[in-house]
């Protein structure tokens, strides 16, 4: 390993360290992978060689953890290779924080514990902004074990603070010993190693003495199509023909029942979703997401010049029995350069090349920043779409606002292979959260339910004909400390990682003078 080329090696510990990672059972071991990526990448023996390091074990993670965006691409447009651009992306966003890291520290041991608490500090800068993109995000890695417990404390990133500060402990115990010369004495620092032992078993142990909370039941029929999602973006799938399929799978349910519907099951072209409209044949009382486009400009005088323009909604609705709609909820966080345009003065030209191929302006839609609840028979329900799942503040949004239950319609069609249990598992961990259980209908993924810790009650993801699931989730209130607080605790500890390493660079200058 010592012949081989530097990032040849930092490449290699990357990939070991995304083949620790959702959705493999054995994802709780990447604290032991991490911990080589944080030595490795601090023993660079200059600032620059520090960022290239984790700039290359970056690529080598995003490659492994997200291959299935490449299949994703070549069926839409043909050019899987444009992925690498985004493994390149979000490795450079690891080396830019490393480039901060290493002018904080100067130490192999500072840097590591500066690497450790910027990492976490990273993961929450990517729920933020038009490139949001938390998809790989460490805290998840605990859900084979009872620790993931802790998201209710701190969401899903004070699990990420205990992956990160386990590792660098490892590292630290590793790398940390005093040097004298070319030569390391002393013993090796295990203080760290051991409050990361004495936080896995206070995590373990408070997550083995949680228990389900109880509350009343409400019936509910989820159901899971498997409509190609290509088909159904082109219009080679009619929006009747889904409507008939899923209205026939909706009958002769429970008494009480109420429907779900995926992500885009119901289509409204023209016309943006609002209470009071109704719904013909609908079979409600139900949940179902809402879709189309609404006309935002004529067409010039020239049509061919000057088309009309439009800008697609995503929308999910609570219906009555009469097909009424109650409320209505838009997506919250939109699919980049899928939902929304980010950067048009500079990435101009490039839209319009696509748009001039495609035929048609990619007008961004309007993200929803205030969700709320939709009221349905007097229940709560937090109903959030797809993408929506992976960002936290949505469902705590949700909750704090009373949603007794959360609804989660999505559309799994366009992903492959670990994309799609990716997307479940990462979800499930909303539940701990908000301690709400979730109701997710989708379209050829994995529907069901998911209790308040988060452990899949049931569902269904296999198989080619439409399935529908009777399911009994329960109705719960009260508030988690994240809820109140949000991600400050896990930001703190990472804050306080950080300054750590800037200690440990101090008391190295200390032995020196």
């Amino acid at each position: 390993m010592g012949t081989m080329p530097t990032p040849a090696i930092a490449a290699l510990l990357g990939l070991t360290l995304a083949a620790c990672g959702l959705p493999l059972p054995w994802s709780f071991l990447t604290a032991l992978p991490l911990a080589a990526v944080l030595a490795y990448a601090a023993a660079a023996p200059t600032r620059r060689g520090v960022t290239a390091r984790l700039f290359w074990a970056g690529f080598g993670y995003f490659a492994l953890h997200l291959w299935w965006l490449g299949a994703f691409l070549h069926q839409l447009l043909g050019a899987a290779p444009l992925v690498i651009v985004l493994f390149a992306l979000e490795a450079a966003f690891l080396a830019g924080m490393a480039a901060v890291a290493v002018k904080l520290t100067r130490t192999p041991t500072g840097r590591i514990w500066a690497l450790a608490g910027g990492w976490v500090i990273l993961e929450w800068l990517r729920f933020l902004g038009p490139l949001a993109f938390p998809w790989p995000t460490l805290g998840y890695t605990l859900l084979p074990t009872p620790a993931i417990q802790i998201a209710d404390l701190g969401g899903v990133l004070l699990g990420s603070v205990l992956v990160t500060f386990t590792a660098a402990s490892l590292a630290h115990a590793w790398t940390g010993r005093p040097q004298i010369g070319r030569q390391q004495q002393g013993r090796r620092p295990l203080a760290p190693a051991v409050l990361a032992a004495v936080a896995w078993a206070a995590a373990l142990g408070y997550g083995a003495t949680r228990t389900p909370g109880e509350g009343p039941e409400q019936p509910m029929r989820v159901l899971r199509v498997t409509f190609d999602a290509f088909g159904r973006a082109s219009g080679g799938l009619t929006a009747q023909e889904q409507f008939s399929v899923q209205t026939a799978a909706s009958l002769n349910r429970p008494p009480g029942s109420v429907i779900v519907w995926s992500e885009g099951a119901i289509s409204s072209p023209g016309t943006r979703p609002a209470p009071g409209q109704t719904i013909p044949a609908f079979p409600g009382p139900g949940i179902s997401g809402v879709g189309g486009s609404e006309q935002l400009t004529p067409p010039g005088p020239d049509p061919i010049r000057q088309p009309a323009t439009y800008r697609q909604f995503n929308t999910v609705a609570s219906l009555d029995a009469g097909g009424t709609i109650q409320s209505v909820s838009a997506k919250a966080r939109l699919v980049p350069f899928g939902e929304e345009f980010p950067f048009r003065p500079v990435l101009g030209p490039v839209y319009r090349v696509i748009e001039a191929s495609l035929g048609f302006t990619l007008a961004s839609m309007i993200p929803n920043s205030n969700p709320t609840p939709l009221t349905l028979n007097g229940v709560l329900y937090g109903a959030y779409i797809c993408y929506d799942s992976v960002f936290p503040w949505v469902a705590r949004a949700l909750a704090n606002q009373g949603a007794q239950v959360l609804v989660n319609p999505s559309n799994d069609g366009w992903y492959q292979g670990w994309g799609v249990q990716q997307h479940f598992n990462m979800g499930r961990v909303r539940a701990i959260e908000t301690r709400r259980w979730i109701v997710r209908s989708v379209n050829q993924g994995v529907a069901g339910t998911v209790n308040d810790l988060g452990q899949p009650v049931q569902t269904t993801q296999g198989g080619q004909d439409l399935q529908a699931l009777d399911v009994r989730p329960k109705l719960l209130t009260g508030t988690t400390p994240y809820m109140r607080l949000g991600d400050w605790p896990a930001l703190i500890l990472a804050l306080l990682m950080v300054m750590y390493g800037v200690r440990q660079d101090r008391r190295w200058n200390s032995r020196l003078n």
